[in-house]
């Protein structure tokens, strides 16, 4: 209402007001009718890792073996991530590095196990698969290490049921009948993965000692 109660005439108002015109660029426009004619409810297929990330990890495989304490787990890596090198898509796509983890890592395994490995009683495992269905990169390390410390292999000992690696929950699939067990993963980050393991092989006992190529945080 204006003043003295007579109604305002909202028409009379916006008629007199003058609207400047906005330039767009072209590529603009297209782009936002490419978005406007996407599917938003079309399935989504997982990004490959160097296109998800813009910073991703590398690794030049200095040696630089340690003992690192995470997630309240103990491992031991050989390899520290670096600033310089091949990216872990690189690495991970390259059938030859398998050959190159496993004869690098095996003789690690054996120096610090010494005696204790030679008197048997141990197995090597891995993490549950995430990405793949078949043998994955660190599944393919693990047996190859497992022939060359003479040790039986066990693939699948574990599933994860969820993709994210915190507070992931593991359930068994084959418990392995050695009484002592390698833990071997490929890359640790935030530890959460070999954390899930000790959990799930102390409810049966077994002795685990962690073992990672690469540590991958600096």
């Amino acid at each position: 209402m204006g003043r003295g109660g007579n109604p305002i005439e909202l028409d009379d108002i916006l008629s007199e007001i003058d609207v400047p015109e906005i330039e767009v660029a072209p590529d603009v426009l297209s782009n936002a009718r490419q978005a406007v004619s996407k599917d938003l409810f079309a399935e989504q297929k997982r990004k490959a890792w160097k296109e998800g990330q813009a910073d991703e990890a590398r690794c030049d495989f200095t040696r630089k073996v340690r003992i690192t304490r995470r997630s309240d787990t103990f491992f031991i890596s050989l390899w520290q991530k670096s600033l310089m090198g091949r990216t872990l898509t690189d690495i991970k796509g390259d059938e030859s590095m398998v050959a190159f983890f496993a004869e690098n890592m095996a003789p690690l395994m054996a120096d610090i196990l010494g005696d204790n490995l030679q008197k048997g009683d141990w197995a090597i495992v891995t993490t549950p698969k995430r990405r793949h269905l078949t043998k994955n990169f660190a599944t393919l390390i693990s047996e190859r290490i497992g022939e060359m410390l003479g040790i039986p292999f066990y693939e699948d000992v574990a599933f994860c049921h969820s993709k994210q690696r915190m507070n992931a929950v593991f359930t068994l699939n084959v418990l392995p009948k050695e009484q002592n067990l390698i833990v071997f993963d490929d890359f640790v980050t935030t530890g959460q993965t070999l954390l899930a393991m000790r959990h799930l092989m102390q409810e049966h006992s077994k002795n685990c000692v962690f073992f990672t190529g690469i540590n991958n945080k600096l």
